[in-house]
């Protein structure tokens, strides 16, 4: 499978990118992961993300958030 920077797509990696840029956006996705968990959080995201794109240009999409998220699972484990 092509990377782009160790991520599956342009698009992954831009989505990624944001996510991971914002600080509010960063506590709000970490604060939601502890008390709902890893998919119910993707869910959210993606349902509200859903037709947005990235100042970029990237689709917010259920894969692309999930895969921007997923770094994130082990530190709201308990």
């Amino acid at each position: 499978m092509k990377t782009f920077n160790g991520h599956r797509s342009w698009n992954a990696w831009n989505v990624s990118l944001w996510l991971n840029n914002s600080e509010e956006t960063y506590r709000n996705i970490i604060l939601c992961m502890k008390n709902v968990g890893f998919e119910k959080t993707v869910n959210i995201f993606a349902k509200n993300l859903k037709g947005q794109k990235t100042p970029d240009g990237a689709y917010y999409n259920k894969l692309s958030i999930r895969l921007a998220l997923e770094d994130w699972r082990e530190q709201c484990q308990n």
